[in-house]
């Protein structure tokens, strides 16, 4: 199926997928949360493909959320909260398909992860980033709750608790060995071999029983305790359109 905003590639059973928007370091608009909840959706019934690579094209990684458009499209009188719980539920869908298909999804961040982009790598199932890699919680910059797409479930699940609170209420930039102190990134490579690299782990995943490893990673979702991914994201919804509604009803102002 042709793509306009992502490209994927497969090269037997494991399947690269690419965010492709190179000219705004790959951040996602309407177009690509719509096109990567359908890819999604068809992993599901997708028996031949057993891993997959996550990666972004050019320089980046993911940037986040496309502001510009976000921008541009706010309603008149803003949003209610209605209608802005229903657009969060849009990109949040991403993160939990990302979780529900049973494929491990082995992140190659080659460049900048922000907002969107780092919960697109937290939700990965292991993360390489390149030498010059950049994370942010940048939700919380934007005047929004600082846990956001999954991040409150994800984040101290990879990193612990304290540090993820470090970095979800700051929106603070760290870079990749920073990622790799707090554990969460698994490696850091060159960035002319990040993909090769994640290709090696691929072929040693799918060297291994397919149901194995599907069930490998649903245990893994399971067996983390506390509450699921699911009722963490409902309640981060929740919690972010009631701050889209009073940003851009005129309810409240954003921090300077």
């Amino acid at each position: 199926m042709a793509y306009g905003t992502i490209i994927y590639e497969s090269r037997g059973p494991i399947g690269i997928l690419t965010l492709n928007r190179p000219e705004c370091l790959n951040a996602v608009n309407v177009a690509m949360s719509q096109e990567l909840n359908r890819f999604l959706l068809e992993r599901l019934a997708d028996l031949e493909t057993r891993v997959l690579i996550l990666t972004g094209a050019g320089r980046g990684f993911c940037s986040g959320l496309d502001m510009k458009e976000t921008m541009a499209n706010i309603p008149a009188g803003g949003y209610p909260p209605k209608l802005a719980y229903e657009r969060q539920r849009g990109f949040s869908e991403m993160i939990l398909l990302m979780r529900r298909i049973p494929q491990p999804i082995i992140a190659a961040v080659n460049g900048p992860a922000a907002g969107v982009g780092l919960s697109f790598a937290l939700a990965s199932d292991v993360r390489y980033a390149a030498a010059g890699a950049k994370f942010s919680a940048a939700y919380i910059n934007i005047g929004v709750g600082g846990a956001d797409l999954g991040s409150s479930w994800l984040f101290p699940r990879a990193v612990g608790t304290a540090n993820a609170a470090r970095y979800l209420m700051t929106g603070d930039l760290f870079n990749a060995e920073e990622a790799l102190r707090i554990g969460m990134v698994q490696a850091i490579f060159d960035p002319e071999k990040l993909l090769e690299e994640a290709m090696k782990l691929a072929q040693t995943m799918v060297s291994k029983s397919p149901l194995g490893l599907r069930l490998t990673k649903e245990a893994l979702d399971r067996n983390t305790g506390g509450a699921t991914l699911e009722d963490a994201i409902l309640l981060e919804d929740r919690n972010q359109a009631m701050c889209i509604s009073q940003l851009t009803t005129g309810s409240g102002k954003q921090p300077e």
